[in-house]
């Protein structure tokens, strides 16, 4: 079975080709061929990228180049904004593309808290309509996000990083666990999907972050296995671990089975997005 990460970025140095419109927490660049060699380097076949909001709004034309560059690495989500008037022409324009596995909305200050925005509910009809996951961004928004996927059950909703607020830089939140029963109350809706990203980003010690398997069995109780996708959250994580601690981690525990292991950390991504990487 392949290993799939569920959420890397990859971005350039900030330059006036390209200009960054705001910083995220990591390196001064992470381009695709540097992703690729970390990815490489502990054996992860593919991975989902997201062009990040932070550094490129809602231009994807860099992961576009990323993708082009390494052919059958990379499945791509695009960031959409539900407060454009021409959200779905965007949708539409970016599900024609090859290599486009679903849509992203980050739920921001400015995206509506009423799960009944059209703008909102457009973006989610889209996703329905081209058979691609809306992922959603939704720290402190789980009710709303569980209102969505029930407005939307035809819709493939992937909560992005747990649901949880996660951290740029140590350390972990004293309780980064506090809002893990409105996650758990999500696993009703049968058409949510859980990213397990990010997650040695909440541990209070060091690798293998073995606090973190309490909370997150319970994850894997709720939802199975088969809409839990492990990922990484690359590049944000770089000021709490390496990229081998945050794959190796859930290789070298001993409270995942073979088959559950090879279930989280790639085959049921494939199922919840129709996609598998390739070496091209």
């Amino acid at each position: 079975m392949a290993t799939i990460d569920s959420q890397v970025h990859a971005y350039e140095r900030n330059y006036p080709g390209r200009p960054w419109a705001g910083v995220l927490h990591g390196p001064d660049h992470v381009t695709g061929d540097e992703m690729v060699a970390a990815m490489d380097a502990v054996g992860v076949d593919g991975a989902l990228l997201v062009s990040p909001y932070a550094m490129y709004r809602f231009d994807g034309s860099y992961a576009l180049e990323v993708y082009a560059k390494h052919p059958g690495r990379f499945g791509l989500i695009k960031p959409v904004d539900p407060n454009d008037p021409g959200v779905v022409g965007v949708i539409d324009e970016w599900a024609a593309r090859d290599g486009t596995v679903g849509i992203r909305i980050m739920m921001r200050d400015d995206v509506s808290t009423d799960a009944a925005d059209p703008g909102l509910n457009a973006v989610f009809a889209a996703g329905a309509r081209h058979g691609m996951p809306v992922n959603i961004l939704c720290w402190g928004r789980l009710e709303q996000a569980a209102q969505l996927a029930a407005r939307n059950p035809n819709t493939r909703v992937v909560i992005d990083h747990l649901g949880l607020q996660q951290p740029f830089e140590p350390p972990a939140p004293a309780a980064p666990w506090a809002e893990l029963p409105k996650l758990l109350a999500l696993a009703a809706h049968e058409n949510v999907a859980v990213k397990i990203s990010g997650a040695c980003t909440l541990s209070h010690e060091a690798f293998p972050y073995k606090d973190i398997w309490d909370p997150l069995a319970r994850i894997f109780d709720a939802f199975g296995f088969g809409r839990c996708l492990w990922g990484t959250d690359w590049t944000r994580a770089t000021g709490l671990l390496t990229y081998a601690q945050g794959v190796e981690a859930f290789r070298v525990t001993d409270r995942l089975s073979e088959s559950d292991r090879a279930a989280l950390m790639g085959g049921s991504l494939s199922r919840v997005y129709n996609w598998a990487p390739s070496k091209g």
